[in-house]
């Protein structure tokens, strides 16, 4: 029998080949995009899975409640790993790392001994011994028990040593870096890549200098592998020890006012474990890594579910909406003999049949699609051809999927009454077109929330992009690698000042933007008495040019100056939110305390972003330094490539033996905002493929309801109706379902996108003009894919139908 339901399921197929490969297609789409997405899942929810001892290992939280706001730090004094291996037992071992591979920034001049042209390189990690162990990381060459111990040793990544050694034989080779002759580093280890789903990326592992083992500087990320009958709540509360016994004596030590020791008693510490980093982590953190978004997996876990969800709702309405054709054939049979559950057979074996064709069509459609997909989401994903369970998990998905979105229709064609049916009265009863209905408006209320959620993460990019920042992003040439210049900066800024296409040059490695050098510290006014707790504040040493060249506001006093000795010395800016949480009305003149020295405020700086549009402007000070590894250059509109040649020959005489290397500071400000936009991207892609899914079941109700009215419509011509009215008749019914979609769909879509527009501390209003435009986008998605078969009935020939009937 099942050889005979096979044969008259293709023969279906070669019948209909419009409304199968409509069936198939849908289907089709819906598997390749949940496979995306499932993959994207995977891959998000498998960061920092690769640890053999995974539950075991955890990084250090700092966290307090000040001023009723919750502060925490991923950054730790240098003496924090080595004091809780000592002093816990739990604590089997305890590493830190610091350096530019914890963002996006870092690039470094880097070059082979033997060779004489530098080139960039980023992903420089500083670590110590202890991290082999923690992290797991075995060594190709070297022993991870000596690799880090000289003071100039280097461990590099097994696509590195292959990329600047024959045959990756890089154990014991001599690396030179920022063009620096004097200080050589030997290569004492290889090591494999990391994964792509680790949060941690990098390529260069160097010793971390311990002369500096001060327990108020805070620079480090601190890991822990605890023994595996460890209690982490315990280890936890244990940990506040550590403040008593060192942190608060040696900021007491340092001169620290009462309220500020107040402060630190309320520090808490808290294990993180290492598979929550990436999409657990808080945005107060700010460790500079990039993080997945949690809400996102499981919005895109929803999109997949829905989108397969309609896919079936089509296999139905489109089963359903052919029924009259086969309305005849269900009666012959069952006047012959056949039994219903024959039939319910016949029919799930046609599902079965189309759900395994439209599962290989998906697969193979996912896999073309794949390569596009990982550009836009920036992923190495790939296809788990070889993964033991993926081939019988999309085979038993197939059998189910066809099984489950062909029970209704099967059951529903089998129940016709073969008397009925032989004489042309086939009544598909009221509750089916009901169901039918209700499945239409759940498509549509879908495709409307995910308009929605298109509309308005367009808009929040476009805001976040075109908002003023309080500094002029716009035709600034980056150069990294800078300090490779050394005593040459000056003469090389006053070259490049000489060029008719610049206009300002400023050098300093603190840029407005994430992913360049940062550094946090606290202030407390000097002489203001105990009451003060002082504040943490962004620290950045700049030159005397760097504010003219951001375009930054001074609102208050004035800027930098070479003409005031003191402005090398003991001078500083701050910017109005700063000059805010300390409580000034009139800070110029007033001094502050960092613990370094004591600040003359000279000037007050309009606030400006210089984190991503998730968080608000927070305290940041300026003073003058001498940190110039990137040069910014404000150039004159106009001819890019001419400034950008002018400038580079320029570099060129300066540095013969590096290439340079540039960037721009609108690219930079949208890099940070990348998480977001790649979401986005992936957002909208899904969306698509859902909303227009969805179309294919209008569609199928369209069919539907013309194949039933065929015949009240050629009457309704032969009698003078007009193709308008016709039109009309036809279309109503489809705008009324989705005018019901559409206010279904808008309380939900506010919901959901002011939950999302909640993690953006500037954000973009809920307008109604959002909700309106989507309503309308619904609807002429909806009138032109039921004006095809609408308009092919208003112009049908009613006499070739009244005949056919």
């Amino acid at each position: 029998m099942f050889k005979n339901y096979l044969k008259i399921a293709l023969r279906s197929i070669q019948k209909e080949k419009f409304f199968t490969g409509i069936k198939i297609g849908g289907f089709a789409l819906g598997i390749a995009a949940c496979l995306l997405i499932a993959l994207f899942i995977r891959d998000e929810l498998g960061y920092d899975t690769h640890y053999s001892r995974s539950d075991q290992i955890y990084r250090v939280v700092m966290q307090a409640e000040i001023d009723g706001e919750m502060k925490k730090s991923t950054h730790f004094p240098l003496p924090m790993a080595q004091t809780l291996e000592a002093d816990f037992p739990e604590i089997e071992k305890a590493g830190k790392v610091y350096g530019s591979a914890l963002s996006s920034g870092g690039k470094r001049a880097f070059r082979p001994d033997a060779e004489t042209q530098n080139v960039f390189e980023q992903g420089f990690l500083y670590g110590d011994q202890n991290i082999f162990e923690i992290l797991e990381i075995p060594l190709l060459q070297g022993n991870p028990e000596e690799a880090l111990i000289g003071p100039r040793s280097l461990v590099i990544s097994e696509s590195k040593a292959v990329k600047y050694f024959p045959n990756g034989k890089a154990l014991g080779q001599t690396l030179i870096l920022d063009d620096n002759t004097s200080r050589p580093y030997t290569i004492t280890g290889v090591m494999p890549d990391f994964p792509g789903n680790s949060h941690l990326d990098f390529d260069f592992l160097l010793p971390i200098d311990d002369s500096n083992a001060s327990w108020t500087s805070q620079n480090y990320f601190t890991y822990v592998l605890l023994d595996e009958k460890s209690n982490v709540t315990t280890l936890q509360d244990k940990m506040r020890s550590i403040l008593k016994k060192y942190v608060i004596p040696a900021q007491i030590k340092r001169g620290r006012d009462a309220s500020f020791i107040e402060v630190l008693k309320n520090i808490e510490y808290k294990l993180q474990p290492i598979g929550d980093i990436h999409l657990k982590s808080d945005i107060a953190m700010a460790d500079g890594l990039q993080h997945g978004n949690l809400r996102f997996v499981w919005l895109f876990a929803a999109i997949a579910g829905f989108i397969l969800l309609l896919a079936c709702i089509n296999f139905v309405n489109l089963s359903t909406a052919r029924s009259a054709k086969r309305a005849k054939e269900v009666g012959l049979r069952k006047t012959v003999g056949a039994f219903k559950s024959n039939l319910v057979a016949q029919f799930l074996t046609e599902s079965v049949l189309f759900s395994l064709i439209s599962f290989i069509l998906g697969v193979l459609t996912a896999w073309m699609l794949l390569p596009l997909f990982n550009a836009i989401a920036e992923k190495t994903i790939e296809m788990p051809w070889t993964a033991g369970p993926f081939l019988p998990a999309l085979l038993i998905s197939a059998l189910i999927i066809g099984i489950i979105s062909g029970l209704y229709p099967a059951f529903y064609l089998s129940a016709f009454r073969p008397v009925s049916v032989l004489k042309g009265s086939l009544n598909t009863g009221g509750k089916s077109a009901r169901l039918r209905s209700g499945l239409v408006v759940f498509q549509f209320a879908t495709s409307v929330v995910l308009i929605i959620g298109t509309l308005i993460i367009y808009k929040q990019m476009n805001f976040i992009l075109e908002k003023d920042l309080g500094y002029d992003k716009e035709q600034v040439v980056i150069l990294e690698g800078a300090n490779i210049l050394g005593s040459k900066t000056d003469s090389f800024k006053q070259q490049l000042l000489q060029l008719t296409q610049v206009q300002k040059v400023s050098a300093s490695d603190y840029l407005p933007v994430e992913g360049s050098k940062r550094n946090q510290t606290t202030f407390t006014m000097v002489g203001e008495g105990s009451e003060n707790a002082g504040i943490l504040s962004q620290t950045w040493r700049i030159d005397y040019d760097y504010i003219k060249t951001m375009g930054m506001q001074i609102v208050e006093g004035r800027d930098f100056s070479r003409e005031f000795a003191s402005d090398s010395v003991n001078s500083i800016i701050i910017n109005k939110k700063m000059a805010h949480d300390l409580g000034l009305e009139h800070p110029l003149g007033k001094q502050i305390d960092n613990n370094y020295r004591h600040w003359t405020i000279v000037g007050i700086v309009d606030d400006f972003h210089f984190k991503s549009m998730k968080e608000d402007i927070t305290p940041l000070a300026l003073c003058v330094g001498s940190d110039l590894g990137t040069i910014a250059i404000k150039v004159n509109p106009g001819n890019i490539a001419e400034s950008l040649a002018a400038i580079t020959a320029i570099w060129n005489r300066n540095v013969p033996n590096q290439a340079l290397s540039y960037t721009f500071l609108d690219q930079r400000f949208a890099q940070m905002h990348n998480d977001v936009l790649r979401m986005g991207q992936i957002f909208n892609s899904f969306a698509f493929f859902a909303i227009f899914v969805a179309c294919l079941g209008l569609f199928a109700l369209s069919t539907f309801m013309v194949e039933q009215r065929k015949k009240e419509i050629s009457i309704r011509i032969v009698l003078g109706a007009p193709f308008q009215a016709i039109y009309a008749l036809l279309t109503w019914d489809f705008l009324k379902l989705i005018l019901l979609s559409i206010l279904i769909a808008v309380p939900i879509g506010w919901y959901m996108m002011h939950r999302w527009l909640e993690d953006f501390a500037y954000r973009i209003d809920l307008g109604w003009q959002v909700f309106l435009s989507a309503g309308a986008i619904a609807l002429v998605i909806a009138l032109f894919t039921i004006s095809y078969q609408s308009i092919s009935a208003s112009l049908t020939q009613p006499l070739k139908s009244l005949r056919s009937e």
